[in-house]
């Protein structure tokens, strides 16, 4: 037992971990991607 839990449960918080890495990744790339396109197209949408 480490800080109260006991082994499985962090071998479900790591494999929770490591599962959400890749989506991550993914949802940044693509959150880059819309900053962009907002700052190419102005503040309301139109091309300034």
């Amino acid at each position: 037992m480490f800080l109260g839990i006991t082994w499985y449960w962090w071998l479900v918080i790591a494999a929770a971990l490591v599962i959400s890495i890749p989506f991550k990744v993914k949802f940044m790339k693509w959150w880059s991607k819309r900053q962009q396109g907002k700052n190419e197209r102005g503040k309301w949408g139109d091309d300034e």
